[in-house]
């Protein structure tokens, strides 16, 4: 009697189940069908974006605006992979929880929201909107189809038996390549308007970061 009463409470100690994290990644998956319903040959392209050779000439596909459907969606898409990945990272100090992720997307969103906003005016007011606009395109491409990597890291962790850390270094590598295949593709601006990617680095690459981390961390 005294074995099944231990036992019993020890099945009161299990967490409650993190099915809505499997409804999250279904609910990813809908996207990207979305996506490929939308636009099947744009989606393909923002997959293979992250391992195209940067040493090559080639051109982004800037036909949709930031409002068009296909760009909400994988927006969307993209702000939901990143918080689920920072999820992920940050659950190690506590047990799975709905809300807390909720958080973190809405920080994430706006986060991305608003430095999109402010890269737009900026430029704007510089008057170099037209000269950067490689620029811009090609950092978002390389942010979306990175998620596409993350996702399926995401999936790959949650269904097997490997350490959480190990998603967080996925994150980090994939970043990094992100940044240095950006830097390459876009060199040339970069050394002709030095002055104005060290300010841009710094106002909207480094301090909302900062920022970021101090909100999240």
């Amino acid at each position: 009697m005294l074995l099944i009463e231990n036992h019993l409470q020890a099945i009161d100690k299990i967490p409650d189940s993190n099915y809505w994290v499997t409804l999250v990644l279904l609910f990813l998956f809908f996207l990207i069908f979305i996506l490929k319903a939308i636009d099947s040959k744009r989606l393909k392209e923002d997959f293979t974006f992250l391992i195209k050779v940067p040493f090559l000439k080639y051109e982004t596909d800037d036909t949709y605006s930031f409002f068009h459907v296909y760009q909400i969606v994988i927006f969307l898409f993209s702000t939901t992979v990143i918080s689920m990945v920072i999820y992920k990272f940050k659950l190690n100090s506590r047990e799975e929880d709905l809300a807390f992720f909720t958080n973190i997307f809405l920080v994430v969103f706006f986060y991305f929201i608003a430095k999109r906003i402010l890269e737009y005016l900026l430029f704007s007011l510089l008057q170099i909107k037209q000269a950067t606009q490689f620029f811009i395109n090609s950092k978002w491409n390389y942010l979306y189809s990175l998620t596409f990597f993350l996702f399926g890291g995401i999936i790959l962790f949650e269904f097997t038996n490997l350490k959480q850390d190990y998603l967080f270094y996925l994150a980090v590598f994939l970043f990094f390549l992100r940044f240095i295949f950006h830097f390459v593709s876009n060199k040339n601006l970069i050394f002709s308007k030095l002055f104005y990617f060290i300010l841009y680095l710094c106002a909207f690459e480094i301090a909302p970061l900062f920022l970021l981390f101090k909100l999240m961390f």
